[in-house]
């Protein structure tokens, strides 16, 4: 399980659904990067940065699942992986949303073979990037039914 674990959580991190995150609001004075940022400013936070960082995700713009497994093939946890957002502000639904990932992604994986027309090292999963999203391309795959004994 710790491997569908670790796809679930690629998918997640590779997709980047939500580039930027809730906007918060500086409480004090804060120095971030040599620039002064005054009391009540308000700030966006780009997950983006954080889940496509090179010091956290040895390959950030390749899909693998490695990067959430260590050496014994156990989950790992990354502090860059913020797909719900942090801190105060992170997603309420978040553990429904793991759970009902992880329950979606596992019973297709059970009912269903997944096929494509061409083969899997053919198909181009760079994402396009219009404005601060991450679009990814349009391909082809089809859902075969498993046979049931």
């Amino acid at each position: 399980m710790p491997y569908t674990e670790a796809v679930i959580c690629e998918m997640q991190r590779f997709a980047d659904l939500l580039p930027l995150g809730v906007p918060h609001v500086v409480t004090k004075d804060t120095s971030f990067r040599g620039f002064v940022l005054p009391k009540g400013t308000e700030v966006y936070p780009m997950l983006s940065t954080a889940l496509h960082d090179p010091r956290h995700f040895e390959k950030p713009d390749t899909f693998n699942p490695d990067h959430f497994l260590d050496a014994k093939g156990a989950l790992r946890k990354s502090e860059a992986f913020i797909p719900f957002s942090m801190g105060k502000r992170i997603c309420l639904g978040e553990g429904i949303a793991r759970a009902e990932l992880f329950l979606f992604f596992t019973t297709i994986l059970q009912n269903f073979s997944i096929a494509s027309p061409v083969p899997p090292e053919d198909i181009d999963f760079t994402p396009q990037e219009v404005a601060f999203a991450r679009i990814p391309p349009v391909y082809q795959m089809s859902f075969l039914p498993r046979k049931m004994d």
